[in-house]
């Protein structure tokens, strides 16, 4: 604080002093100042971010062809494996297959309980064309096949 700061009498008349000025252009500074070395901060901590997230990339990276690496002989092996089974399912087939039939379990058709006349076995629908229905003689005595007299109307 300053002497004109104390004896407001000193400071003069008017809005737009130097002295003011200058005082409020130092501490705009200051506040600069500050904002810049807080921003040197921030970008020395984003600096050692993307080192560590680069370093976490190449181990990443490594890793992606290592799996790679693995998965190749995986399939590799798969594929010897697959041949092999070939070869065993042709030279044992039919020895696999006589010892199924040898040891199979046979089991005797099942017999259902129809003694219930609501679980009566339904039997074989009659389907046939008005041709073969008429020849069979199921529709009745018909005069003329075009008109087909009602029971009971004159």
């Amino acid at each position: 604080m300053t002497l004109t700061d104390l004896i407001p009498a000193l400071k003069g008349p008017g809005r737009r002093r130097a002295v003011d000025k200058v005082v409020e252009l130092r501490e705009e500074n200051v506040i600069l100042l500050s904002n810049l070395h807080a921003a040197g901060d921030e970008i020395a901590l984003l600096r050692q971010d993307l080192a560590e997230a680069q370093s976490a990339q190449g181990q990443a990276e490594e890793l992606v062809v290592q799996q790679q690496a693995d998965i190749d002989e995986l399939a590799a092996d798969n594929e010897v494996l697959r041949d092999e089974l070939l070869k065993l399912r042709a030279r044992f087939g039919p020895q696999i297959a006589a010892e199924a039939n040898a040891n199979r379990i046979d089991v005797p058709p099942r017999q259902r309980d129809t003694s219930n006349p609501a679980d009566q076995a339904t039997g074989p629908i009659d389907v046939r064309s008005l041709q073969e229905a008429a020849a069979a003689g199921l529709l009745g005595p018909v005069l003329n096949p075009g008109r087909v007299r009602a029971e009971g109307v004159a």
